[in-house]
């Protein structure tokens, strides 16, 4: 199952391409929604610093206005562009641009816009892929601009993760919870990696599948992770892989939507990978969960005179999260609900 050979599918012209020329190298995958220039500077970044591996990149536009499609164009006429005239989330548009290529390239590179490739960070990231065959996706360490260590890896979900606090399960039980705290020196198999940079092999998802449409925004990735792994593939982080990650930008121009999105992410992973008890708990409970944030923060609030500028913050995303909630979960609310608006491209 593990095995490196090449598989040619599809019609006879895509079969015989697919014999007639050599498999290239690397394909670069970044989604983009309306962020010219976080998009523009990630491309340089790539052909800055991926000089001795042969790659195509493609960018998969989600309806952009800021003219994001034509600076490519004008800018970069090399790289494939594949135009959206919406918004179809992260998950859909990375599987357009897999669908024709996991034939054609040994390894697939999903990037975020608001990422920027350091130095050697690409071929420490093949090289290990090279040499480990056991390994399905590997993820780089992830930093800010001044070098602080960003969260690269994670836990699946579970009921403890997602109904107590992550710092202190993190505190508690190092070993089982790990922390950016931590300093790892060599690669570690890890349960998930976070998507913002990650190499992930074609013949494992030509075992396992593309993303899962099924999540418009957050955790398609860790779903990636958790079929990788049941299909006996493994996940590692690369610490020698540093890649700046700006980070945060759709919870900064669309903080609940954001929420609600991860919240309905969350819901999808536990119904697909868990049992119908863990689900129905964990529904149940974080709804409680929300409900008493939502209490304290206004006591919080209260005892402020509603002054404090992130208790109000807090406060507002818990009321959304329980709106949500007491509308039924409905799609019209989350990301989906600004995807027409010029800024706040989800970068995770």
């Amino acid at each position: 199952m593990l095995s490196g050979k090449r598989r040619c599918r599809g019609d006879f012209s895509k079969k015989l391409n697919c014999y007639l020329f050599p498999i290239m190298i690397l394909s670069f995958i970044i989604v983009n929604w309306n962020t010219r220039q976080l998009l523009l500077d990630c491309i340089r970044s790539i052909y800055a610093t991926v000089t001795a591996l042969t790659h195509q990149i493609y960018v998969v536009d989600n309806g952009s206005q800021d003219d994001s499609v034509k600076a490519v164009r004008e800018r970069f006429p090399q790289v494939l562009v594949i135009e959206n005239r919406e918004n179809r989330g992260f998950a859909a548009a990375v599987n357009q641009a897999l669908e024709n290529n996991i034939t054609t390239y040994r390894y697939s590179i999903l990037l975020n816009t608001d990422t920027l490739l350091l130095k050697d960070a690409i071929s420490v990231m093949y090289s290990f892929m090279e040499y480990h065959k056991d390994a399905g996706i590997v993820g780089a360490q992830l930093q800010k601009p001044d070098g602080t260590r960003q969260h690269s890896y994670d836990n699946h979900p579970t009921l403890a993760t997602e109904l107590f606090n992550k710092s202190l399960l993190r505190w508690l039980f190092p070993g089982k919870y790990p922390s950016k705290k931590m300093r790892t020196t060599q690669p570690v198999e890890v349960e998930s990696v976070i998507g913002a940079c990650i190499m992930v092999r074609n013949t494992a998802i030509d075992v396992v599948g593309t993303l899962d449409e099924d999540y418009f925004f957050f955790l398609e990735e860790t779903d990636w992770c958790f079929r990788m792994q049941k299909a006996g593939w493994k996940v590692y982080h690369i610490p020698d892989a540093r890649v700046v990650h700006l980070g945060g930008q759709s919870k900064k121009m669309a903080p609940w939507q954001s929420q609600v999105e991860y919240c309905r992410s969350l819901y999808t992973f536990f119904r697909k990978n868990r049992s119908a008890f863990s689900y129905i708990m964990l529904r149940i409970f974080y709804l409680a969960k929300i409900c008493l944030n939502l209490v304290t923060n206004l006591v919080g609030n209260t005892f402020v005179f509603f002054l404090n500028k992130k208790l109000r913050y807090r406060l507002s995303i818990y009321h959304k999260l329980l709106l949500w909630h007491l509308f039924l979960c409905p799609d019209w609310m989350g990301l989906k609900l600004v995807k027409k608006k010029k800024h706040g491209n989800p970068s995770r």
